[in-house]
């Protein structure tokens, strides 16, 4: 979330000063800019105050920093990946999707999958639970994934492709340790 300057210029000495107070819990960038507004105000801190405000800003900096692990980011071009495959495997079996409701749950699937893709290259960790769940699920479609190398092979082996690359995330995902 963003923080406005001018409408913290607008506001009152005391209320800046509930900025900078030891508990405050106001962004850092709100307690940067409070601290500015009042030193141009006039308003003289000591030294112990400057150090604790600067530190404090800096710390609430810290806290809000994610560190995004390398295996988050492959996980997500990996899911990528299996999302673009699965754009291929609609495009092959088009004639499948005859109702609105067949496309819809396609373009559903699309989205999980993408959505999936976004959270974990942002280092969301209960990505990879939803994703060993949905994986577990599937896996009572691996008969019809068998089945469709002899009836249909380009959607089994686009299928068993991304099969593999779903297991891929899952093991990079769980080999991030917190």
């Amino acid at each position: 979330m963003s923080t406005n300057k001018n409408t913290l210029a607008k506001m009152s000495t005391q209320e800046l000063e509930q900025y900078v107070k030891p508990e405050s819990r106001f962004v850092p960038e709100a307690i940067q800019y409070a601290y500015e507004i009042l030193q141009s105000r006039g308003k003289m801190f000591s030294p112990e105050e400057e150090a604790r405000i600067n530190s404090m800003v800096s710390k609430m900096q810290k806290e809000k920093e994610v560190i995004i692990h390398p295996h988050h980011t492959k996980a997500a071009n990996i899911m990528y990946l299996s999302g673009v495959l699965s754009i291929a495997t609609m495009i092959w079996t088009y004639e499948d999707f005859k109702t609105t409701l067949s496309l819809l749950i396609g373009v559903a699937i699309l989205a999980f999958i993408f959505g999936m893709g976004y959270l974990a290259g942002k280092g969301t960790e209960w990505v990879k639970l939803v994703l060993l769940i949905t994986f577990l699920l599937g896996l009572l479609g691996l008969p019809s994934i068998y089945l469709s190398l002899f009836t249909n092979p380009v959607v089994g082996i686009l299928s068993s492709i991304q099969t593999i690359l779903q297991v891929w995330v899952l093991v990079l995902l769980f080999k991030v340790k917190k």
